[in-house]
């Protein structure tokens, strides 16, 4: 596999490097060992996919918040995404940037996304499949999500949102979500 490094601290763009010969092609998609030399410590918990119908399709922002640390591997292994990564750990280096990549069947490229980063996706083509590999268990109470029209993470999806949740559609922004923290700080420390 080829790690490359993205502009949001602790993404990774994961290249598959195949062997062909007449059968086919063979390539390793995940490797403890590999993962851990770039400092990525996945212990796989859980394994989901996604379905996704039309063109235009988002879903997210999402994260999970500490303490329910939450990485991503998100491979597309049918149709074609956009896949992306936003920073919005206080505090980090790469505060309010994000990283967007194609992941598609074709491309067999996958995206590490770093426990809370918040992550989302908008299919490029109809019968769009994701799956994703975590690194901890789902806690609906530690769920958290930002929107995916926030002026300031200037996601520029390529196509225009054809179907998005509700739930998606009404998170807060990362100034609205700030602005929460800043009032819940002031009254504790009251």
């Amino acid at each position: 596999m080829k790690f490359t490094p993205t502009a949001v601290e602790g993404a990774w763009i994961i290249d598959l490097e195949p062997h062909g010969d007449d059968r086919g092609m063979f390539a390793r998609t995940f490797d403890v060992d590999e993962f851990a030399a770039h400092g990525i410590d996945v212990g796989v918990v859980q394994a989901n996919l996604s379905a996704n119908v039309r063109a235009g399709t988002v879903r997210g922002l999402h994260r999970q918040v500490p303490p329910h640390a939450e990485g991503k591997l998100v491979r597309c292994i049918a149709g074609a995404i956009v896949d992306v990564a936003a920073d919005v750990r206080p505090g980090s280096p790469t505060y309010g940037r994000h990283v967007m990549v194609e992941l598609s069947a074709a491309n067999r490229r996958a995206l590490w996304v770093p426990p809370y980063v918040a992550h989302g996706y908008q299919t490029l083509v109809d019968d769009t499949e994701v799956t994703y590999q975590v690194s901890g268990p789902y806690a609906p109470g530690g769920e958290e999500g930002y929107r995916y029209d926030d002026p300031d993470l200037a996601i520029a999806w390529p196509l225009e949102v054809a179907t998005i949740s509700a739930k998606d559609a009404a998170w807060p922004t990362l100034a609205e979500r700030a602005a929460d923290r800043d009032r819940t700080c002031e009254q504790v420390a009251r």
